[in-house]
């Protein structure tokens, strides 16, 4: 019995799959959990578009990376923190502040999630920070961290 698997089912597939089950554990097991539903016509051709929009979408959104990463590489930020004696920050800079700081300044939205920092910033001064945008495509700016007055 062919079916297309709705979820990701140990031992069959992974959803959107078509694939061929046992009579029984297809109508005994994969059927009445919604697991599954009967491969017919209708079905593979939906699972089609479905995967073939899948495909469209994430091609996109590699187009959208690649963007972002031209328009991220060399620029630089300027990222205002409070300071107390021998020039030594209160706290420190994350991921956060900076992804705040590109957006104030110019106005590129990046989520904090892919800025890789290695640890956060204690001290004032310029560092290289990279960001990790799409599988395979990484950008690097500057982030000078100032004294604020």
């Amino acid at each position: 019995m062919k079916v297309l698997l709705e979820q990701d089912v140990k031992g069959a597939g992974k959803k959107g799959q078509i694939v061929e089950v046992s009579d029984g554990y297809g109508r005994n097991f994969l059927l009445p959990r919604k697991l599954a539903s009967p491969a017919d016509a209708a079905s593979i051709n939906a699972a089609n578009i479905r995967k073939s929009a899948a495909q469209h979408k994430k091609f996109q959104e590699g187009l959208e990376a690649r963007e972002l990463a031209q328009r991220l590489s060399g620029l630089s930020v300027v990222v205002k923190a409070k300071v107390g004696e021998h020039k030594k920050l209160f706290g420190s800079i994350g991921a956060k502040e900076i992804s705040a700081a590109l957006l104030a300044q110019h106005g590129i939205e990046v989520d904090r999630k892919k800025l890789t920092l290695g640890e956060p910033i204690k001290s004032l001064g310029k560092r290289s920070i990279g960001a990790k945008l799409f599988p395979g495509t990484e950008a690097s700016f500057t982030v000078d961290v100032v004294a604020e007055e």
